[in-house]
């Protein structure tokens, strides 16, 4: 009775050891596991590196549209500037300072110091 509880005990070991052997010691099966191992880890374009790249494209195009839309917000402020005399006259005063002939200007600068206490 000892033999047959000890053959029982052997079968399903032989069973899992010839599966192995059939499918996953396959030259085949081998073959293909290392080839992704190959493509997604080491090769030049592996599956690593495309994504690193897809991230860098994402990246790149969110600042496409962020340019777009500052370039259409600058050309809109250009074309408002150069069609009106009075838009002109108001940019140069506020930006470059620029004044009339017997016209003074003051600049009024905030005192920091009480700015960053409050």
């Amino acid at each position: 009775m000892k033999e047959n509880n000890l053959i029982k005990d052997i079968q399903p070991q032989s069973d899992a050891l010839k599966f192995v052997k059939k499918y996953i010691l396959n030259k085949y099966t081998i073959t293909i596991c290392l080839f992704l191992v190959w493509m997604i880890f080491f090769d030049k374009t592996s599956f690593l590196v495309i994504n690193e790249i897809n991230g860098e494209i994402d990246k790149y195009e969110e600042q496409l549209i962020y340019y777009k839309s500052e370039y259409e917000k600058n050309d809109k402020f250009y074309k408002k500037l150069m069609n009106n005399k009075n838009e002109k006259e108001k940019y140069a005063r506020e930006n470059y300072f620029m004044k009339k002939p017997n016209e003074e200007i003051f600049i009024l600068v905030a005192d920091s110091t009480n700015i960053a206490k409050k």
